[in-house]
């Protein structure tokens, strides 16, 4: 460890302290309700960059949990009537157990074919959320109650719920925070740096990598039941695969294998899906219209723009996009294949 890093780590507890109190009185400066949205994709970003930046395993399906904890502890809480911290608890209980079941089924494979297991795996699980009529299909879990924690603190109020949000995002760091500074994070390092010689020192990969899953699914799970409360509902986008291509955004935006990196990813991303739309408008049309299309390359691109130039004779790649002209028929010519071969086409635009 050089003396930079050994800087930056001796300053660390400042910074924490100094963002501690910043949590504690930024709900009189900022709304709370976008605060809390904040807070819960952070720790989600926070629980996918454990599995990702740590132990090198890219989930595509990381939304199943954030989903599934939000739909069980909405029914905890609605249906059955329990206390919110029992609900997030039951929640977080079942997104660890869909990671243990998750884990098993895709740590086996590694690298692209790991990341297809687990995004087929989470479009079972949306759709499954779309069959059953418990968790109202489209419509979503509505009206679900945020209630009394323990029995006496009303979270209706948003000040409150905002404390309890910061206190469960602050739990869930600190577990972040120990597993990636204990013995057990620098084995999934060692595992994301070189595998075939963490296996050679006779470490059982597959079952480090498999906690790894269920401790970041589990605090997956623990955001998506918080989030669920904060805004009193469970929906489809919450599960959809879209959850889960955010919050890979979320993690590279903010730095990979950082300690810091998700939550920042997680504000700037929040942020810009809240405010740029009021900013900008109907012109988010014309802007997503200026967003170059993938389907062709640049060069395939600047090809047929000339090819469609007044000019043809200008431009000599223009002479290739032409089919190759039809043989005329002859006498001797069978009359089928003459009438069976196709006519040149033109490469318009």
């Amino acid at each position: 460890m050089n003396s930079s890093e050994t800087f930056l780590e001796s300053k660390l507890p400042l910074l924490f302290a100094a963002l501690f109190v910043l949590g504690l009185i930024a709900p009189f400066a900022v709304y709370p309700t976008f605060l809390m949205k904040i807070l819960c994709y952070a720790l989600f970003a926070c629980a996918f960059n454990l599995l990702l930046g740590f132990a090198g395993l890219l989930s595509f399906g990381h939304a199943a949990f954030l989903g599934t904890a939000g739909y069980v502890c909405g029914m905890m809480v609605r249906d059955v009537g329990v206390t919110p911290e029992v609900g997030i608890l039951a929640g977080t209980v079942a997104a660890g157990l869909l990671g243990w079941v998750f884990g098993w089924l895709a740590i086996k494979r590694t690298g692209i074919y790991f990341a297809m297991i687990t995004l087929a795996l989470a479009q079972m699980v949306f759709f499954l959320a779309i069959q059953i009529k418990q968790t109202g299909g489209e419509d979503g879990l509505q009206g679900v109650p945020r209630g009394n924690l323990l029995g006496f603190l009303d979270l209706s109020d948003n000040i409150a719920m905002y404390y309890v949000v910061f206190a469960i995002f602050c739990f869930g760091f600190f577990v972040i925070y120990r597993t990636i500074h204990s013995p057990f994070g620098q084995i999934l390092k060692a595992i994301r740096e070189n595998e075939p010689r963490a296996i050679s020192l006779g470490y059982d990969v597959a079952k480090f990598k498999l906690i790894a899953f269920i401790i970041s699914a589990s605090l997956a799970g623990m955001a998506g039941a918080t989030k669920t409360l904060v805004f009193q509902l469970a929906s489809l986008s919450d599960v959809h695969w879209h959850a889960s291509g955010e919050v890979v955004l979320m993690t590279l935006l903010g730095g990979l294998g950082t300690i810091l990196g998700p939550i920042v990813g997680a504000a700037t991303i929040v942020t810009l899906q809240t405010q740029l739309p009021d900013s900008v408008g109907s012109w988010v049309t014309v802007i997503m219209r200026l967003v170059p299309r993938s389907d062709h390359s640049g060069e395939e691109t600047t090809r047929r723009l000339q090819c469609a130039a007044p000019l043809r004779s200008v431009a000599p790649a223009c002479r290739r996009s032409w089919s190759r002209p039809r043989k005329p028929c002859t006498a001797g010519t069978h009359a089928r294949t003459c009438r069976s071969r196709p006519a040149p086409q033109r490469a318009w635009l």
